[in-house]
């Protein structure tokens, strides 16, 4: 994987012009290379992530083998879902997880090198200025403030245009649902329905559908639909205990 940078960014300005590359890459991922983004995000491979590399380049990989990570690692299994879901919310999914990387990535810099207070204020606000690449994505992203730095010009151009695919304003949200339990008797069978109905899919968002397949990870108790696991009732009945794609990546870590 080629997401660490040469020169290990020291300064907050250094650390701002390393987010910004990383974020131009996560952009052209998700708009101007979105077609080429799809084809390698393939549901049949295992667990991938989508890096933003510092050059504003991006790429699809097998998260890094090093226990602990020498940078914080972005949302892993994204291939999973990608057929499960409608391509808009799948990207609006892949753009909001991006977000929140590119943020762990600034202040691991940040914390790694002994950023002040003030030091670390000014980073966020430097970061806040920018657009969010899920408001890019969305169409939503409102005009930069000007900060000094090589990769300014480049950043501007590629956030400023219109994003070549325009998801719905909001993603469906993944919520810690309650697993539905098995009906003991006809009275309890109105209130099981209830609860049903407000389980959602840990992939992808979806509500509970009892005409629907769905696995509950043994290790965090998520329930998700077989497809967005690429899971079957035939390969279930010979699984003795299903770890999710996010439990299954912290392995080695145990």
């Amino acid at each position: 994987m080629e997401g660490l940078p040469q020169n290990t960014p020291r300064t907050v300005e250094e650390v701002f012009n390393d987010f910004k590359g990383r974020r131009a890459g996560l952009i052209k991922a998700l708009t101007s290379d979105v077609d080429k983004f799809y084809q390698q995000c393939d549901p049949e491979k295992e667990n991938l992530c989508l890096y933003g590399l510092p050059n504003e380049k991006w790429e699809v990989n097998l998260p890094v083998e090093e226990v602990p990570p020498e940078l914080p690692e972005p949302a892993l299994g994204i291939n999973f879902a990608r057929d499960g879901m409608q391509e808009k919310d799948w990207l609006s999914l892949v753009a909001v997880h991006s977000d929140s990387w590119l943020l762990a990535v600034a202040f691991y810099f940040g914390a790694r090198f002994g950023f002040t207070k003030n030091e670390r204020k000014k980073l966020f606000q430097m970061i806040n200025d920018l657009p969010t690449v899920f408001e890019i994505l969305n169409g939503n992203a409102k005009q930069p403030k000007d900060h000094s730095g090589p990769h300014n010009s480049s950043s501007k151009n590629k956030s400023g245009g219109k994003p070549a695919r325009q998801p719905e304003n909001h993603i469906k949200p993944v919520k810690m649902p309650t697993p539905p339990k098995e009906v003991e008797s006809g009275g309890e069978e109105e209130e099981e329905d209830d609860e049903q109905g407000a389980t959602l899919c840990g992939a992808c968002g979806d509500n509970y559908a009892s005409d629907e397949f769905w696995i509950c990870c043994d290790v965090c108790e998520k329930w998700f639909h077989g497809k967005c696991v690429r899971i079957t009732p035939a390969k279930a009945e010979h699984i003795k205990q299903y770890k999710c794609p996010g439990c299954s990546s912290k392995r080695a870590r145990v």
